[in-house]
């Protein structure tokens, strides 16, 4: 083969002179073994594409062991209506009558702190395109965001940033953002979480894969130009720590790693995409976004039956000089691989040009088993394709649970000072309404577009999110994503089985039937054996979960090394649930107050439970002991009965308990339903307790007065735990705690809502 004359030098092998390998993040026995693959030393452009390709954020090298316990414990039945799974570009669900739903979440972190704007805005794009990979229409968008400290002098930054990134390319795709979550907590100072989740829909019968198949098809780059921004975003940006320098240190070098994005150019793709399909002239497509043409050509080619060869100076560039290495590392925004027929060529090319998209055919299917790319008429890449998209690395991490841990659990919050009188009781609920931790979100969430498109029938203060996806029928979705670093910190196998329990009941709670799993692990360096073991007991509670629920994992993402220095964030494994509903229209809001004299209705047990809770959290700065329990043969009992009760219209509203407990979503309902109500709290119970409690498996409902005896002889038929606890009164300005306190809502709206915009506004 005729190399390409800027190959690595004999100096590369020499220990005592610095190794350019290892500046792409590969280690010496890595760099070793891709010469044994290949029987001599790789290229520049193949040592690009290896580093990439072999990076933690492409490889999984760290988590595959772990990983592969998803595969191990999914049943045949739970795959039964699952078209596509892990390892694809997304999950997709059969859904019924013909329509599937694909779905994933995905980090990105580490360019959202560097250029929280166009980390942001690119996480969102990247996810979309994903989506669009999959053969379907992109309906929806969802986020979950994890910031430091509310009150830290760089928070606003990164909060500016991200939240303008998010809304601008979301809104300008013209895509729904109809949930998620914003969560403030110094762990995440200098290491920001942004996971941006996708819906899409499609007949079933035009689900597309990944793959180069047939010998002389053609493969075609279309979209935007290649260009030099995101050179090493997966390979050294995301695949490894932040130092402690900070923004304005070496972290800032970090920038050119950085993509940047075009939503207008993206949203014109979509089209144009959708054209393609319906003209019935794709093959197979892939994305490009992590890894680029790196990427695309090695895992389309290692998916297919044939090789392939590419004439890489045929894709079109907008920066002059790019060496063979940039091109294929470069992660420019916008971009598509496709695999198209000769014959579907000229109509390909005919489509692009209706949407004025640049296509350009850059190589073809070959009979051969390599992967060969050329530059102007020299070889760069000779590789077996597998080899460098699915034969990276593989590491048995050295796993051990911190001796620390016993010291965490030990510090339980039984022992902190408690509220009891009613006027500490009204202050405590004040205070943390007013926390970062759970005061309103409308500031950053009335910055995304929620109803655009005409199909969203719940977004704004629901616990889910939901869409329509055939007006005909009324069918839609239900999509939901929840995540707690702090207890997954207290027990990782626990913490990951609340983060699926209430994913699973904001779904229901809407009215819709979970039908799978998709989740994004946001952990510290796999290095560090403390950070392996939460990563292992995490994914083994998220899967053993998923079997007792009887819903599939899809698909998901892992994101390692979100630490600075040795210090790593709260281990937070962000968990989304899609649900299906037959109609919308028996959709359950969560404002209380569209029914006069609502009986207001505690479903499930309240125990003492405050360990990680928000409570120890803003009035103690406490984390310590064990989480709440976990009862998920509860949660799927709890998920029939509101679904029943949704298609039978027993219930009128319904909310979620979780962080603040009670009287946090009393709050909520009133104030999404401008109603006031009375609470009376059960005899003999602990006022504190009652209110505070963060105890999981429970659901506040509103009944209308004629189906109280109805609902409540089915809770007593099915076994369901209930406490009547309160009333609605339609016309009442406040939320009274009968014998204890009131609270205005003009009150209670203005401390819910001033907190963000003090902040951040």
């Amino acid at each position: 083969m005729s190399a390409h004359p800027d190959t690595v030098s004999d100096a590369a092998a020499s220990a005592d002179q610095p190794q350019p390998y290892r500046e792409l993040g590969l280690k010496d026995d890595e760099y070793a073994r891709i010469r044994e693959i290949l029987g001599r030393r790789p290229t520049d452009a193949e040592l690009a594409m290896y580093s990439i390709m072999w990076s933690e954020h492409c490889s999984y090298k760290s988590s595959k062991v772990h990983l592969k316990y998803f595969g191990e414990t999914t049943t045949d039945e739970m795959r039964s209506r699952m078209l596509a799974g892990i390892g694809e570009n997304a999950g997709v669900v059969d859904i019924g009558d013909g329509w599937a739903v694909t779905f994933k979440v995905e980090s990105h972190n580490h360019p959202s702190y560097v250029e929280p704007y166009q980390g942001a805005a690119t996480g969102v794009g990247g996810i979309v395109r994903d989506i669009m990979a999959m053969g379907a229409r992109p309906i929806a968008v969802m986020d979950q965001l994890r910031f430091g400290a509310a009150d830290h002098p760089d928070t606003r930054r990164v909060v500016d940033g991200v939240v303008r990134g998010v809304g601008g390319y979301g809104n300008s795709l013209g895509l729904p953002n109809v949930g998620g979550e914003t969560v403030f907590d110094a762990s995440y100072q200098g290491n920001p979480l942004v996971n941006a989740l996708c819906a899409g829909v499609l007949r079933t019968e035009d689900l597309k894969l990944a793959f180069a198949s047939g010998s002389g098809n053609k493969i075609i780059l279309f979209g935007a130009r290649t260009g030099l921004d995101g050179i090493g975003g997966v390979s050294v940006l995301a695949s490894e720590t932040f130092d402690d320098a900070g923004e304005s240190g070496p972290n800032r070098k970090k920038l050119p790693s950085v993509q940047v994005g075009d939503p207008f150019t993206e949203k014109v793709l979509i089209e144009c995409c959708l054209d393609l399909y319906r003209a019935g002239i794709v093959v197979g497509i892939q994305d490009l976004g992590g890894a680029g043409l790196s990427c695309a050509t090695s895992e389309l080619a290692a998916a297919g039956d044939g090789g392939m060869h590419i004439d890489l100076e045929q894709v079109p560039m907008r920066a002059e000089g790019m060496t063979p290495a940039e091109v294929l590392s470069s992660e420019s925004q916008e971009r598509m691989c496709a695999v198209v027929a000769p014959e579907n060529v000229d109509r390909f090319m005919e489509v692009c040009r209706k949407w004025d998209v640049l296509a350009t055919v850059i190589g073809e299917v070959t009979d051969g088993e390599r992967l060969v790319i050329d530059w102007h008429g020299q070889t760069v890449v000779d590789v077996p394709p597998r080899t460098v998209a699915h034969q990276g690395p593989v590491y048995e991490r050295p796993v051990q649970r911190p001796a620390s841990q016993d010291d965490v659990v030990a510090s339980t919050t039984a022992g902190l000072q408690r509220p009891r009188s009613a006027a500490e009781l009204r202050e405590t609920t004040l205070k943390l309404l007013a926390s970062p931790a759970l005061c309103s979100r409308k500031f950053i969430t009335e910055q995304y577009d929620r109803y655009v498109r005409g199909n969203t029938v719940l977004a704004e203060n629901a616990d889910s999110g939901m869409i329509r996806i055939d007006e005909e029928t009324g069918r839609g979705i239900s999509l939901a994503t929840d995540a707690s670093g702090r207890y997954t910190f207290l027990d990782p196998y626990r913490g990951a089985q609340l983060a699926l329990a209430e994913a699973y009941r904001n779904v229901v709670v809407s009215g819709a039937t979970p039908a799978a799993v998709t989740n994004c692990l946001n952990f510290g360096s796999p290095e560090d054996p403390a950070v392996m073991w939460q990563f292992q007991q995490a994914v083994r509670g998220l899967a053993d979960g998923c079997v007792q629920l009887g819903i599939p994992v899809t698909g998901g993402n892992v994101s390692f090394y979100n630490q600075t220095g040795s210090t790593p964030i709260l281990p937070t494994p962000v968990v989304g649930v899609l649900g299906v509903i037959d109609d919308v229209r028996r959709r359950i809001p969560t404002g209380i107050g569209t029914e006069p004299g609502e009986t207001l209705i505690l479903l499930g047990e309240t125990r003492d439970e405050f360990d990680g809770s928000i409570w120890s959290q803003v009035v103690h700065d406490h984390l310590g002991g064990v989480p709440p329990v976990v009862d998920l043969a509860h949660e799927q009992l709890l998920g029939e009965i509101l679904v029943a009760s949704s298609r039978d219209g027993l219930i009128s509203a319904a909310h979620d308990l979780s962080e603040g407990g009670l009287i946090q979503s009393v709050i909520e309902a009133a104030l999404a339903g401008e109603t006031g109500c009375r609470i009376i709290l059960p005899e003999g119970a602990d006022p504190f307790v009652t209110l505070f409690s963060e105890s999981a498996g429970r659901v506040l409902v509103a009944v209308p007065r004629t189906e109280e005896s109805r609902f409540s002889a089915m809770l007593d038929a099915r076994g369901m735990p209930w406490t009547r606890i309160g009333v609605v009164d339609q016309g009442s300005d406040s939320v009274s705690v009968q014998d204890h306190f009131d609270l205005p809502l003009e009150e209670l709206r203005t401390t819910f809502e001033a907190t963000l915009p003090a902040l951040f506004g």
